[in-house]
């Protein structure tokens, strides 16, 4: 018994203290504002009076992921990225919906309350997903899309209109996470796996040991119930730019083919060798096609 204590024990992994997170990853207390009820961090950057761009990160991560992107836009662009409630240095919602339909009114508190009318949209994966919801409900606010590898049809295990199961793995993350697990559920995200830095995967690590933030991120995957894209993508008057890893491993490039049937004005840009976080595998290679289609 007394292994068996000692071994859950060893293997325990508390949340880590939100102030030491902030000490790390937080670049000015200033980027921490109220929105829509939430706590919410985020960065803007760029000059004020230009075309504002609005950068949406997938499940697990954080703004961090477009570090190098926002670098290089903001010469141009005011660049918005944000956390989502739950994720990175963003506070859990104290709503607990961690629905699209909340996702959708944070981002339109956030453009609101930092007086952007309309705004450019690049969204990764999840983020992907509320990006081009966002494009097709609010039309008249949305610029130009661009989606990265973007989530949102049905596939094995996801359905239309059902409510998914958290495998038992994923819920045990609350209490146990260890750190080499993370890198190997990370590594797929990568068509070279190689290129996920020890940097990288604990910038990964500590954000989700974040107070609240394991239990926001399954909150997150249990009420995420997917519905059926094909009423809503032609409503999508924004050009669209489709950016694709051609080794994504998570979201097939092949799904490319549904969002240039139903999307009206879409470009598809493929980048070979590259997977699911093309934004931080190679920033320079995949910036570029993107840099293109806003500069149109």
């Amino acid at each position: 018994m007394a292994a068996v204590v000692g071994g859950a024990l060893w293997l325990w992994t508390p949340d880590k203290p939100r102030a030491d997170l902030e000490s790390r990853y937080l670049a000015s207390p200033g980027d921490l504002r109220d929105v829509a009820g939430v706590r919410l961090h985020v960065r803007d950057t760029g000059p004020r009076d230009a075309p504002a761009v609005i950068l949406i990160h997938g499940f697990g991560s954080s703004l961090h992921t477009w570090e190098d992107w926002a670098r290089t836009l903001s010469a141009e662009y005011r660049v918005i990225r944000f956390d989502l409630p739950g994720s990175g240095l963003s506070e859990p919602d104290p709503t607990g919906d961690y629905t699209d339909r909340r996702s959708l009114q944070v981002l339109t508190a956030l453009m609101d309350g930092l007086g952007v009318r309309r705004a450019s949209l690049i969204g990764n994966s999840i983020g992907g997903r509320i990006a081009w919801k966002f494009a097709g409900g609010q039309p008249d606010r949305t610029d130009k899309l661009v989606l990265v590898s973007p989530d949102g049809f049905a596939s094995a295990g996801f359905q239309y209109g059902v409510k998914p199961e958290v495998p038992r793995l994923i819920r045990l993350m609350r209490y146990v996470l260890p750190k080499p697990m993370l890198r190997m559920n990370l590594s797929p995200a990568y068509g070279d796996p190689s290129r996920l830095t020890d940097a990288v995967l604990d910038r990964y690590y500590d954000l989700m040991l974040a107070p609240g933030g394991r239990d926001a991120l399954i909150a997150r995957m249990e009420q995420t119930v997917l519905e059926d894209p094909e009423p809503l993508l032609p409503r999508i008057a924004a050009p669209t730019l489709l950016l694709w890893g051609e080794k994504d491993a998570m979201i097939p490039v092949s799904n490319a083919a549904d969002y240039r049937r139903l999307v009206p004005d879409v470009t598809l840009a493929t980048l070979p060798g590259l997977g699911h976080v093309p934004q931080e595998e190679d920033p320079a290679r995949s910036l570029e096609p993107v840099a293109a289609f806003l500069r149109r």
